[in-house]
């Protein structure tokens, strides 16, 4: 799958009740298999209800957007992972789809409190480190969203739960179901590695 490509909802499923559940199965079990064209039939057989429900919860095409964008391609990597004992593919699927928003929704809340954490988060560290103080400075957004990039998703997770999501270290180890050190580590490891991606001096 193109990771470059600007996902947008496809047009309104066709009349008749739209597709079966088990077809939708057996597109998504190809596309684990990496027949992209079968997930690319995924796509356009179920983006138009994964839309809906991005835009029912964030209430800006935007942000529903990029959430279509991130849900299919983590559909896309995970779909080795659909088990339809568990449920359908389109459950699966807008499972995913509603998390990423919400997700986008906590991070826009959490925006008051990001600074608080950081600046606990350096004061926990043996060693200074002025990520935080950039980011209060006024970095911008889009900048800081390429350095989260950079990170390995273990870390990229942690901290978008502890500064994005404004959640602290002991509620991240409980949410990634870790311990704490581990959480603490995961967190200062992606400090210093957006700290090195910014550009700021040690």
């Amino acid at each position: 799958m193109d990771e470059g490509r600007s996902i947008r909802p496809a047009g309104s499923p066709s009349h008749g009740g739209g597709p079966a559940g088990s077809d939708l199965a057996e597109l998504l079990r190809a596309g684990a298999r990496g027949d992209e064209n079968s997930f690319a039939r995924f796509y356009d057989l179920t983006s138009a209800r994964a839309w809906g429900l991005a835009l029912r919860v964030l209430r800006n095409p935007a942000h529903a957007e990029e959430v279509m964008q991130e849900a299919y391609l983590k559909a896309w990597r995970q779909a080795s992972r659909f088990d339809p004992n568990r449920g359908s593919a389109i459950g699966w699927l807008l499972t995913i789809v509603h998390r990423a928003a919400v997700d986008r929704v906590r991070s826009a809340e959490a925006a008051t409190r990001r600074d608080q954490n950081f600046h606990e988060s350096v004061q926990t560290m043996s060693e200074p480190d002025e990520t935080a103080r950039v980011v209060e400075a006024g970095l911008d957004a889009h900048r800081v969203r390429s350095a989260v990039a950079t990170l390995t998703p273990m870390q990229r997770e942690a901290i978008e739960l502890a500064f994005f999501g404004g959640y602290t270290h002991t509620e991240v180890a409980g949410m990634l179901e870790i311990p704490l050190g581990t959480a603490k580590t995961r967190i200062r490891d992606g400090l210093i590695r957006l700290r090195d991606a910014l550009g700021v001096e040690r």
